[in-house]
């Protein structure tokens, strides 16, 4: 099995591995089964030397509680823009309510772009199916579905907003592809649905492609996601590195780690241009708390990945070794002992922690040790995390206008909108969950009350403006005609800025 040799995980330059200084970090010991693996973390760090002057701050289920429907107060945000380190533990968002996930929050608001989750197993101690996996998923963290823009639009239907960049891609790609340099790997995958989504999961992988050139030491592949995430699935043993966008990462890094044998085991940071976060990927387990039965690895990985980032390589190696020799000494808890070959009788939490502390300066036996090594930050003068281009010359040729109707035809309804258009707009199309349905449409297609009416410029030469948009808007309006939502279509440098309606 292979273990990273760890560089630097962001381009932030913390004190030096023989400073005797600490570094301020934020902790959260968060809800449910947070505060005990976070105290058994925070026990093994200080017994292997760690230089850390922690700040303890409150987040989660009590703060949403309190009123506060961020989850978290102004002071602690102060205490992340401060220290710029976050040590996190799970927290539980409060169900009902229209409470935003403060995981996702924190992320955004802090510019967090960049989720790099170690995905590795420990065979034969822990039981797996795939002894040999070792795949390193960098997941896109600020965009997609999980800008959270929803609507109710229609009585069925509701919509959410898939939101992907430019510059969002070329951070994330970018940052795989200089993780898997740093990081002696040798593959970087993207995984898209670009085979679908022509345009957003089709810049996705534009960006990679042209990125990609830029690592020719870097063997590179592409996979569409369904495929891509059989294959992982069944045979890890093909990927190395993966980079992805928000939902997709989301998913396949949970699945990725469970294979390993447990979502437990897999520590993640969350990476940011000024900020860092470091969280284990597994839920509060409310159900568990307080019986001093949780698994603290995961945390206690991620906090490893923290003494990275902050320099204190040293002290990373000692814990991760020390965790190794526990591991094959079989301590475990009770959540990997029930599949282990190896294990003598499951162990608390806090035992596993003192396992752990008794072993600081051991060596794995079977597995490879881990030797992490402080590096200089990366230079971003000669490598922007992204370059914004000369905008595009924008020409608008028409305008989608969505319509609530639940009682007509597709055929009655484009009847009613050409006598509606105008002398610069003409009705071209009417999609149904984006099928076309007018004009030739088939009589076997479902239809919901969530139509797209597609107005286009009359002329091939007409120049729309807002005016004519506005004008036709108002005849639709007027006349009675549930308008929802429009979208204008554009040209940017001549290339159509929207997609063709499913059987157009």
């Amino acid at each position: 099995m292979q273990i990273d040799s760890t560089n630097q995980l962001s381009p932030a330059t913390p004190a030096t591995e023989d400073s005797i200084e600490k570094t301020a970090i934020t902790v959260a010991y968060g809800d449910g089964i947070g505060p005990e693996i976070m105290k058994a973390t925070m026990q093994i760090l200080e017994a292997a030397g760690a230089r850390l002057a922690p700040e303890t701050i409150d987040i989660g289920e009590q703060v949403y509680l309190s009123g506060n429907s961020a989850g978290i107060a102004p002071a602690s945000w102060d205490s992340l823009r401060r220290t710029k380190v976050f040590l996190k533990a799970p927290i539980t968002t409060p169900s009902g309510g229209g409470y935003k996930s403060l995981n996702v929050t924190i992320r955004k608001t802090l510019g967090l772009y960049a989720n790099v989750r170690p995905c590795v197993s420990y065979a034969p101690f822990v039981a797996t199916k795939h002894p040999t996996m070792d795949v390193v998923i960098v997941r896109e963290n600020e965009e997609d579905l999980y800008a959270g823009i929803e609507h109710r639009q229609s009585d069925e239907v509701f919509q959410c907003l898939k939101l992907i960049t430019r510059p969002g891609c070329e951070k994330i790609v970018r940052y795989a592809f200089e993780y898997a340099r740093s990081h002696g790997r040798k593959k970087v995958t993207c995984m898209s649905k670009d085979n679908i989504m022509k345009m957003t999961d089709g810049l996705f992988h534009q960006v990679f492609d042209e990125i990609r050139v830029h690592y020719p030491e870097i063997e590179t592949d592409h996979s569409i996601i369904d495929i891509g995430a059989a294959r992982l699935a069944t045979r890890p043993e093909r990927f190395d590195v993966i980079v992805t966008t928000n939902l997709y990462g989301d998913i396949i890094s949970d699945i990725a780690a469970e294979m390993t044998g447990s979502v437990g085991l897999a520590g993640s940071a969350n990476i940011g241009e000024h900020v860092a976060m470091f969280e284990a990927i597994h839920g509060s387990a409310p159900d568990i708390a307080g019986k001093n039965i949780a698994n603290p690895s995961g945390l206690l990985l991620a906090a490893v990945m923290m003494l990275v980032h902050i320099r204190q390589a040293g002290v990373a190696t000692r814990i991760h070794n020390a965790w190794l020799r526990t591991i094959e000494d079989g301590v475990m808890t009770a959540e990997l002992h029930s599949g282990s070959t190896t294990a003598v009788a499951p162990v608390g939490t806090q035992a596993f922690a003192s396992a752990v502390i008794a072993r600081l300066g051991q060596m794995p036996q079977t597995f490879a040790a881990v030797h992490y090594v402080n590096a200089p930050a990366p230079s971003r003068t000669a490598v922007p995390l992204y370059t914004r281009a000369a905008p595009a010359r924008k020409e608008m040729v028409g305008v989608d206008v969505f319509v609530h109707d639940a009682q007509h035809t597709p055929e009655f309804l484009a009847g009613r909108l050409t006598t509606l258009a105008t002398e610069a707009l003409q009705l071209q199309m009417i999609t149904n969950r984006g099928v076309k349905v007018w004009p030739g449409g088939f009589p076997e297609t479902f239809c919901t009350d969530h139509w797209r009416c597609r107005f286009v410029a009359a002329t091939s030469d007409g120049a729309i403006t807002h005016a004519h948009i506005i004008a036709l808007l108002t005849k639709v309006t007027q006349a009675g005609v549930d308008v929802i939502k429009t979208e204008n279509l554009c040209t940017f440098d001549g290339e159509k800025g929207f997609a063709l309606g499913q059987g157009q």
